[in-house]
């Protein structure tokens, strides 16, 4: 079969396509043919060596957790009814970015009717992730809710469920395409934050009203700017850091002003049921509740994929899927 393999850190190019051999179910495991698999930003960091996350993995290595497909086959002791199922997995490997991938049955949920398997990758640890943050921001229909990297894979994502719960909703992104996304997604204001003057149109934009919650994925000086549009009593609820710099409000501000800081990512990384959440994701994905936006890339050009996503020029969640014929 063919796979995405890396043989040295560094560069996008680094990741080329190459013949290796066909994985085999083991005791408990299923085969299966993937039809898409899931990009990470963080995989972009590990692809070029910097430890700031998972471990890196050792060398030669393939990529990808989580996939989508069709069980081909199935090791001992597995029931034969897996065979022909449309399947998502979070927990593949060696790695999803191949034709081929073995993953533990009890790691596999059965694709909804009506997903395809591109929009079920995107969900089963993206999706996953939004959900159980969603579940920490508690969000209600009296919020004036903002939500940075709006346009991205999460944000997306907490944009339509906060519209889904009657939420007034501020959507940041960078950059015009992004921001025109954000609006078709249903926001009731979406914003360009490469632009100075961002937190001003957000103040213009609501007029008498403040935001009461800012979900924040950039962190770094977005994240402050967000922070400091808060109102008195707000609650800033941190669920990511695309920028890879650090915002920790000060403890004297946050007294002051009466705002809650939570490190959502933190909390749901120490305590989160995923096969329950992945579950979630899925059936809301399949009812409509939160549809992910899909950048699809064929796998030959898997390079090309990691190099957009690290210059923030895709919009929603990016895959790759077989190449034709």
């Amino acid at each position: 079969m063919r796979a995405v393999v890396l043989h040295q850190f560094g560069a996008p190019e680094n990741l080329r396509l190459e013949t290796v051999p066909d994985p085999v179910p083991g005791g408990g495991q299923v085969l299966i043919e993937v039809r898409a698999a899931g990009v990470h930003l963080i995989e972009t960091a590990m692809r070029q060596g910097l430890d700031i996350g998972p471990p890196l993995p050792e060398l030669p290595a393939v990529f990808g957790g989580e996939v989508a497909g069709v069980v081909a086959s199935v090791g001992p002791d597995v029931d034969t009814a897996w065979v022909g199922a449309a399947v998502a997995t979070a927990h593949s490997g060696p790695g999803g970015y191949a034709e081929r991938v073995v993953a533990d049955v009890s790691s596999l949920h059965r694709i909804p009717a009506g997903l395809d398997h591109e929009a079920a990758v995107a969900m089963v640890v993206t999706g996953a992730t939004a959900v159980g943050l969603l579940d920490i921001a508690a969000l209600t229909r009296e919020d004036v809710v903002l939500v940075t990297s709006a346009a991205g894979g999460v944000g997306r994502l907490v944009v339509q469920f906060a519209r889904h719960r009657g939420a007034t909703v501020v959507g940041a992104a960078g950059g015009p395409e992004k921001t025109a996304a954000v609006r078709e997604l249903g926001a009731d204001l979406a914003v360009d934050y490469n632009r100075p003057d961002w937190p001003d149109t957000v103040r213009a934009g609501l007029g008498e009203r403040r935001v009461t919650a800012v979900l924040d994925g950039v962190a770094g000086e977005k994240g402050r700017a967000a922070f400091g549009l808060l109102a008195e009593g707000g609650r800033y609820i941190g669920i990511g850091a695309s920028s890879r710099e650090d915002f920790l409000p000060d403890e004297a501000e946050l007294k002051e002003r009466r705002v809650t800081f939570t490190d959502a990512l933190a909390l749901l990384l120490e305590g989160q049921d995923a096969p329950v959440d992945e579950a979630r994701a899925l059936a809301a994905a399949a009812d409509g509740t939160m549809v992910p936006s899909v950048q699809a890339f064929p796998l030959s050009r898997a390079a090309e994929a990691h190099a957009a996503l690290e210059a923030r020029a895709t919009t929603g969640k990016v895959v790759l899927v077989p190449d034709a014929g």
